[in-house]
């Protein structure tokens, strides 16, 4: 482009990596979610009413919004050279003079107004109005973005639009093509599959009962896959409506629904995609684990929603969530789960919930709250002392447990479940240790996953266990003959 006319840029998938009518409806949800139901029902049918009623419920931070490198590195070359670079967006007008002021960009922009959606050719109408035929050139990254491209004097093309590609080639038109869109694995790591590790938590109530049969264990199985796709779709929910404290987290930055790479809409359908995956599954195991599942969702939702941030309150939340997998592993598997096994999961994911928070705020760059949470560094000490209530809780729990009539029939030497005792205080203080002190991962779990020392220490705990309930002599008998 070696001309001066101006360079116009849509914005939505363009300039930015993502789309600001999401953005707002996400970040509605997060602060006003009945106002937001109540205009997008409303409005769904007028999308520029829609995109104004939005603005008027949240104020979106437009500098934390991922933009396209390569467009912006255009822009600024553009700006160089003396050209006005303009941005023109089907998003509402207000928004749009604001990110263009982020950007310093031209005080000129064109957007939807709350009656008209700057779309396709009225976008097309409103650019040749001002500009004249073949008067600037054009960014889109849309199909409808062809009848722009048709009455510019340049097509910049961000991602892949074949057809269109093909309809501009036909009609002689000149192309700059530009990286954009979407990976598969971006998508993925927005499932966060390392985090269904913690679903492993279903097999406890088998291992618990001493029932290795291979019905319950596929049975498991599959109520496994069920809950690690409703935890990836709440994932993606409590990403989405963390967009901002994302942007602004060390780390959380990088996530691909804040960075912009995987726009939100693929994220809404993954999520009702693994949603129904999760309660189709949910149903054929029976209606005690749909039930289970449900709750989970259900509860998880209002975690993402409001529960996070309320103090403390979040934290036990978090353990209510662990020991609903527990309660899901016996209804999937058929086993009864022992009133004292469901006492004792509690407290001790209590105390690893204080040991996130206490992560976070150890690794935290200032004194204030964290993004999202309700916890500012002065609450350390407090979440180690309910950590340290925790631990003593569980511990506690365990040694009642020992003394039952389950425990008497499964462990002949109980005096071996009281020596487990020592490990399992010793792992739930390291890990109390190491997050005080900011030494591990934002979340425990993965954390303890791949931590070998504490991998060491946890199978020293059920090592005794199993001796204590006779099994490695049984399956040492088994393998080399009594």
């Amino acid at each position: 482009m070696v001309d001066d006319k101006p360079l116009v840029l849509d914005v939505d998938g363009t300039f930015l990596r993502t789309d600001i009518l999401y953005e707002c409806f996400w970040a509605g949800l997060g602060r006003n979610p009945k106002e937001t139901l109540k205009a997008t029902l409303a409005h769904f049918n007028d999308p520029a009413r829609l995109k104004r009623r939005l603005c008027d419920i949240v104020s979106l931070r437009t500098d934390l919004l991922p933009v396209n490198p390569a467009i912006a590195a255009l822009a600024d070359e553009m700006k160089q050279q003396g050209r006005e670079v303009v941005l023109a967006s089907a998003s509402d007008e207000r928004i749009v003079s604001q990110i263009a002021r982020d950007h310093g960009l031209s005080e000129t922009v064109f957007a939807s107004d709350g009656r008209t959606n700057l779309k396709g050719r009225a976008k097309a109408e409103a650019l040749v109005a001002a500009y004249g035929e073949q008067g600037f050139h054009y960014a889109g990254d849309d199909r409808s973005d062809i009848e722009i491209w048709n009455r510019s004097d340049g097509a910049i093309m961000v991602g892949r639009l074949p057809a269109a590609e093909q309809s501009l080639i036909a009609a002689g038109r000149s192309i700059a093509k530009y990286a954009g869109g979407w990976s598969w694995r971006d998508l993925l790591r927005a499932l966060r599959p390392h985090q269904w590790v913690k679903n492993l938590l279903l097999f406890l109530p088998m291992l618990a009962a001493h029932d290795f049969r291979l019905q319950p264990f596929l049975l498991v199985l599959l109520g496994i896959v069920a809950f690690s796709a409703a935890a990836s779709a709440i994932y993606i929910v409590n990403d989405l409506l963390d967009l901002e404290a994302d942007r602004l987290h060390p780390k959380k930055k990088n996530r691909p629904f804040a960075s912009g790479a995987v726009p939100i809409r693929v994220g809404m359908a993954a999520f009702g995609i693994l949603t129904a995956v999760s309660l189709g599954i949910g149903a054929w195991l029976g209606a005690e684990f749909l039930l289970v599942a449900i709750i989970y969702m259900a509860l998880s939702l209002a975690y993402s929603l409001k529960l996070k941030r309320m103090r403390w309150v979040d934290i036990a939340v978090l353990a209510t969530l662990y020991t609903l997998r527990v309660v899901a592993g016996a209804a999937a598997s058929r086993v009864d789960a022992s009133i004292f096994m469901l006492v004792f999961i509690f407290p001790v994911f209590l105390a690893l919930g204080c040991v996130k928070r206490m992560t976070e705020l150890a690794l935290a760059t200032s004194d204030g709250r964290l993004p999202g949470r309700g916890y500012a560094r002065s609450d350390r000490d407090d979440l180690l002392n309910v950590a340290g209530i925790g631990i003593v809780g569980a511990l506690v729990i365990f040694f009642l447990y020992s003394f039952s009539e389950q425990a008497r029939s499964l462990y002949p030497t109980r005096w071996l479940l009281w020596a487990a005792l020592a490990p399992m205080a010793w792992w739930l203080v390291r890990m109390v240790r190491l997050g005080y002190l900011g030494k591990q991962d934002y979340d425990p779990i993965v954390f303890a996953m791949t931590d070998k020392r504490g991998i060491g220490i946890i199978m020293l705990t059920v090592s005794l266990i199993f001796y204590a309930a006779g099994l490695w002599q049984k399956w040492f008998a088994m393998l080399f003959g009594s």
